[in-house]
């Protein structure tokens, strides 16, 4: 009789998300025995990066489920759009009839998926489950999504053990490490690291807009006094929608000039001391950027994983990615002009080579959907049992 094919529904709902979801997609695509469905969410249907999905990276959306609402953010809109998500979720599972839910992360988007299918009674599985990081509300939605997930992905040893710690069943918690190291060894072997710029990514942290504006105008004018020093430009890019972005943004805007001449251009060789911000890019040319970057400036969890893998200088800026694990690569300051440009100074000078991350082979998309296809479901049961 000949095995049935598994369905399993990938959910994203962010374009940074996608970038780490997009080699477990490849994988589960081209993986015998399963048939990959694609459900896209959240902020791609606010900002129309959605349409990345295929344009960027060739998959086809099979279904779209909304839940935030254009200039409504903040910590009560993201209730609301949970209610909707959950709702929406259950609709399009009912209808696609997964045997699986992937979710990856700690976002509500990936949380009202999980709590849809748990609840629907499909089996969901957890990418980077048992990491550590505050965010806005980051180490509660983590943990909850855990709890929820029937078949865990951990990226490393230490978050592999907080999930069997957490009661979580030892043969479900797969360590497999984190899809962003993906691809990325290549990457690194391929493009000459000869730094040029400083790389800014500081997303809100749940401070008001005051609060937000202050702290990311301390650390462009960091970040521009020792760029100007070290004939270096710099290169921001603009925050998650998380509450308090809106000052992010405009110190962004105040930092820019207002002028749109400068905003989102391509990078140029042999040009210092400019100023440039990016909206979004595909995942390969921000790769590229990082991998050319002097150092990455801010809280975004691409200083700790995909610039530990490149070699790159992280200066990690407040708590964030409080209880993130870190490779030798990042260094940590608080927020304020002069604790990050005293910072930025120190990651000058960090010799990286012999670096050693945390984060796996690479090969993170292919023994998940490895596993997806070869688990026992009769071991995997939806009704959860606590192991301890």
């Amino acid at each position: 009789m000949a095995k049935q094919v598994r369905t399993i529904a990938v959910v994203t709902g962010t374009r940074a998300e996608l970038g780490l979801l997009a080699p477990v997609m490849r994988a589960i695509d081209a993986q015998p025995g399963l048939r990959l469905r694609v459900v896209v969410a959240g902020l791609h249907l606010v900002s129309g990066t959605w349409r990345s999905v295929a344009s960027d990276w060739g998959f086809t959306v099979d279904a779209k489920v909304r839940m935030q609402r254009r200039g409504e953010v903040g910590r009560a809109a993201d209730v609301q759009a949970v209610g909707r998500g959950v709702a929406g979720f259950g609709a399009v599972f009912g209808e696609m009839r997964p045997d699986v839910v992937l979710v990856l992360g700690d976002r509500i988007e990936a949380f009202a998926a999980a709590t849809a299918a748990s609840v629907g009674g499909i089996r969901v599985a957890h990418v980077h489950g048992g990491d550590r990081a505050e965010g806005v509300a980051d180490e509660a939605m983590r943990h909850a999504i855990s709890k929820l997930a029937h078949l865990h992905y951990p990226a490393t040893a230490l978050s592999r053990r907080r999930l069997v710690r957490m009661g979580e069943r030892a043969e479900h918690v797969v360590r497999v490490g984190s899809p962003a190291v993906d691809e990325l060894l290549l990457r690194q072997r391929r493009i000459a690291r000869e730094p040029g710029h400083v790389l800014v990514m500081q997303h809100p942290v749940g401070g008001n807009d005051a609060e937000e504006q202050r702290w990311m105008r301390g650390t462009l004018s960091a970040a521009t006094a020792f760029a100007r020093e070290a004939g270096h430009d710099v290169l921001v890019f603009d925050p998650n929608a998380d509450a308090g972005s809106d000052g992010v943004r405009a110190a962004i805007e105040r930092w820019m000039g207002r002028d749109p001449a400068l905003r989102r251009r391509a990078p140029q060789s042999g040009r210092t001391g400019e100023r440039r911000r990016y909206a979004y890019l595909p995942r390969g040319a921000f790769l590229a950027l990082l991998r050319q970057s002097m150092a990455i400036v801010g809280n975004s969890s691409a200083g700790l994983i995909e610039a530990a893998v490149l070699h790159v200088p992280c200066v990690n800026i407040g708590p964030r990615q409080a209880g993130r694990e870190q490779a030798g690569n990042v260094l940590n300051c608080d927020y304020g002009q002069a604790n990050v440009r005293a910072a930025l100074k120190r990651a000058a000078a960090m010799d990286l080579r012999g670096l050693r991350h945390p984060y796996g082979k690479g090969d993170a998309g292919r023994r998940m959907a490895a596993h997806l296809a070869g688990v026992d479901f009769a071991r995997v049961v939806v009704r959860k049992r606590n192991g301890y």
